[in-house]
């Protein structure tokens, strides 16, 4: 747990009167972590956008593709999730450590219900490690100067900096091009940024006028096109297949057939820092 927050300290209060990113997207993938507003909001979501849950599953696809191809064919043993979200199984520590036993991850995310499921994500393999903290990516000085961090990850060696399906949640005034930047400019040579992020690029007027009028709550959507998405890459090196939709990325042994790049509205790419 975060070093400021003890098994008995009272959890943050949680607002169930409005939708919450990491709620409605437990409510997408059938959880029971979310409430009335949460179930509203993806209703609203769904109906403009009918391919959502699809698009969530192809997300958590491309997050298991892309840890399992860093921990088995690449080495990576270090992972720093930011914007964990609510436990999803399996999580990356179980992925990487069923991989590697030995691999250790950082957890980061700042909702109280993520915070609550906080011992979930703590169940690492014996000789490996996890940690959460409880912190805002818009804040990556608070972040990176955690003991927890430092105690769990050896920032002199190769790290998997994970931002998957979060920085659509942050507005361009909040910079999230400099907050990626300042992450990556913490972990090492040979490190990997593996990110995916909403587009709006496939979609008619029509169907994004009906998602910014189902958007609500005080975390909005903050959609990105194809160059903007580029630029969080700036100074690193683009693996193949390059930027893609989530579900074509590195997905041939994939059952079934893949569903398109529209019915996904979701760029990613993963990148070596040099």
């Amino acid at each position: 747990m975060h070093g400021d927050q003890s098994a008995t300290d009272p959890l943050p209060k949680i607002d169930t009167s409005v939708p919450h990113p990491a709620r409605r997207y437990d409510y997408w993938l059938g959880g029971k972590d979310n409430f009335a507003a949460d179930r509203e909001s993806g209703d609203a979501v769904a109906a403009a956008f009918p391919s959502i849950k699809t698009a969530i599953l192809e997300n958590r696809a491309f997050l298991r593709r892309a840890v399992t191809f860093l921990a088995a064919e690449v080495g990576i043993r270090q992972f720093f999730d930011v914007g964990t979200g609510i436990p999803t199984s399996p999580n990356v520590h179980e992925l990487a450590q069923s991989i590697t036993p030995a691999a250790r991850v950082v957890y980061v995310d700042n909702d109280p219900i993520v915070l609550s499921h906080a011992r979930a994500l703590m169940t690492s393999a014996p000789g490996g490690a996890t940690a959460y903290i409880d912190a805002d990516v818009r804040d990556p000085d608070k972040i990176l100067a955690d003991a927890d961090l430092r105690r769990v990850l050896d920032m002199s060696e190769p790290v998997a900096l994970m931002l998957v399906a979060l920085l659509h949640f942050i507005p361009d005034d909040a910079d999230p091009h400099g907050i990626v930047a300042r992450l990556v400019e913490a972990v090492p040579s040979g490190s990997y940024l593996v990110m995916s992020h909403a587009t709006y690029d496939y979609m008619p007027p029509e169907v994004i006028a009906q998602l910014d009028a189902a958007d609500s709550g005080p975390i909005t959507f903050h959609p990105r096109s194809r160059e903007d998405f580029a630029r969080f890459f700036d100074g690193l090196e683009i693996l193949p297949p390059g930027i893609v939709s989530v579900a074509e990325w590195r997905a041939d042994n994939e059952p079934g057939t893949r569903p398109t790049a529209a019915e996904i509205a979701s760029h990613c790419a993963v990148a070596r820092k040099p």
